[in-house]
């Protein structure tokens, strides 16, 4: 049996092992929702923030808050109300700051960011005839800051190949740093995920086993990974797939090697989630979900060998967010917290709300933030608890 065949399998499993939907559960409507700016419908609960910029972020030991922008760091003492702006590169004209980056502030407020080099993409040109696109290339690169993004040092790419995108970056009790990051593979084209580790703050890093669980198109494979510490010392990676749920790997040495790769019984879409520990304890995911509320179904993307082998939901127009109390093992009903408001229109339409950042701003405030969509809000962890 082929790789691709072991995964369809696996894929009608899951579908019968899938979570039921909630046949109790009161679903975002125009009548228990508030309609946004952007076009969106968001849960009562939550309330949106003007002008703040996307993230993801960090909070300062002095209150202010820095994410970047292009090539800046932009930091806010208002709350997000404004922002000023400082270079974070010497040769501001070899750099451009991908949307998909992560960032962070160790426990001795040294700042890493992780990107993709925009300035350096090259060689993308997809060809149907062999399913690839051979030789493109978005490297995948770090910097950091030692006083509050007044200045950034230690620039360096860390790989040349295409990167898919960067997501998530964490702190480990044992003080290493760990980030999620992609690499493409050829022949025919896919993707795979990895992590960078470092135990100098950012410094030097080490390369993790690059997870290749195969796949044809440029949609395929593996992709998008958020990671979290568990409560038992491991890592737990969460991935991006076209096989209807999350994908997961498990490591025991903060991010050195992955393994006990396997799928999960979180329904997903074709798209990433965020997955973060929060100061109460609990997880918080928020993802798109395979279907939207109340449906078990949604128009496929791929399965043609140039998107992807299999077909795919890519369902992005609500945007949901679950907890567990237990790192993982159960999660509280999934809430979708803002979904397209079908009944507004505006110009340019609101086509898709996905792409999440998390940042827990103050103890049970958070703020979600999407690349995709422009959505700007907060809520509490208390109101979601049920």
């Amino acid at each position: 049996m082929s790789i691709i065949q072991k995964f369809l399998s696996i894929t009608v499993v899951m579908v019968i092992l899938c979570l039921p939907v909630e046949a109790q559960q009161t679903f975002l409507s125009p009548d228990n929702g508030k309609s946004i700016s952007i076009g969106a419908l968001v849960h009562q609960d939550v309330d949106e923030i003007e002008g703040l910029m996307m993230g993801p972020f960090v909070k300062l030991d002095n209150g202010n808050i820095l994410t970047v922008d292009g090539t800046d760091c932009i930091i806010s003492s208002d709350n997000g109300k404004t922002w000023a702006r400082r270079p974070v590169f010497e040769q501001p004209e070899k750099f451009l700051i991908s949307d998909e980056r992560a960032i962070l502030k160790t426990s001795n407020g040294v700042i890493i960011l992780a990107f993709m080099n925009l300035k350096e993409r090259a060689n993308w040109n997809w060809q149907e005839a062999i399913s690839d696109s051979p030789g493109a290339r978005l490297p995948t690169y770090t910097v950091r800051s030692l006083d509050g993004g007044n200045s950034w040092q230690d620039v360096q790419k860390l790989h040349n190949e295409w990167t898919g995108a960067i997501r998530d970056m964490i702190e480990t009790e044992n003080g290493n740093v760990v980030f999620t990051s992609m690499m493409m593979r050829h022949y025919p084209g896919h993707h795979t995920v990895l992590t960078y580790k470092s135990g100098n703050e950012g410094k030097t890093w080490e390369r993790s086993n690059i997870i290749d669980l195969g796949g044809i198109g440029h949609h395929s494979g593996v992709t998008e990974a958020t990671v979290e510490a568990l409560d038992k010392g491991e890592l737990w990676l969460l991935m991006r797939t076209n096989w209807g749920t999350f994908w997961e790997a498990f490591s025991k040495d903060d991010g050195k090697t992955w393994g006990n790769i396997r799928p999960t019984d979180i329904e997903a879409s074709s798209a990433p989630g965020l997955l973060k520990r929060l100061n109460s304890g609990r997880l918080v995911l928020v993802w798109n979900r395979r279907f939207p509320e109340g449906t078990r179904e949604y128009p496929l993307s791929g399965g043609d060998k140039q998107w992807s082998e299999v077909a795919a939901s890519n369902h992005r127009d609500e945007l949901s967010m679950a907890f567990s109390e237990d790192d993982g093992y159960s999660w509280s009903d999934p809430q979708v917290i803002a979904k397209i408001d079908s009944c507004r229109k505006i110009d340019p339409p609101l086509r898709r709300i996905s792409y999440p950042y998390v940042f827990e701003i103050n103890p049970g405030e958070l703020w979600i933030t999407t690349m995709q969509g422009g959505l700007r809000v907060k809520l509490k962890e208390e109101d979601f608890i049920q």
